[in-house]
């Protein structure tokens, strides 16, 4: 029996439906979080870059990205974690970024605060707290439409 192992391109494609856990509207590709895929011999590694060291989402990536990997085929797999270089939200694709927002998370911005509001789109908006419902994320709030929102910390 001649079986062929699936192409990296198909790899990443499957990563791609593969959801984060905390916020589900963007893909572990859209995160950044997914540094390299490669055959290793007859074994699939896959190298992951948590977004911080402490992320508490970090176990559950690892089993979502294990179970999208062994429903597709994939027998022998080891993943890697690489903490460095570290991550930073300039490794969001433009894809994930559009995502958050249309979700009505803001999206990192490197001056440090959300351009506009997710839900209205008016550029009157106040920090609430630095503190968000997830550790990379701040709260914020809306002077126009008074609605709060996520934003998602630059790092």
């Amino acid at each position: 029996m001649v079986t062929t192992r699936p192409s990296v391109q198909d790899v990443w494609t499957w990563l791609a439906a593969v959801p984060d856990p905390e916020i589900p509207v963007i893909s572990l590709i859209d995160l950044g979080i997914i540094r390299d895929v490669q055959w290793q011999g007859d074994t699939l590694e896959v190298t992951v870059t948590p977004t911080y060291s402490g992320c508490p989402a970090t176990s559950i990536i690892n089993i979502e990205i294990e179970a999208a990997l062994r429903v597709n085929g994939i027998e022998n797999l080891s993943l890697k974690r690489q903490i460095a270089p570290p991550w930073t939200t300039d490794w969001m694709s433009d894809a994930g970024k559009a995502k958050l927002e249309s979700y009505g998370i803001a999206p990192p911005q490197p001056a440090g605060g959300p351009e506009r509001c997710p839900h209205c789109q008016s550029t009157h908006v106040e920090k609430i707290s630095q503190f968000g419902s997830t550790p990379c994320k701040a709260q914020w709030r809306c002077t126009n439409c008074l609605e709060p929102f996520d934003y998602f910390k630059c790092i």
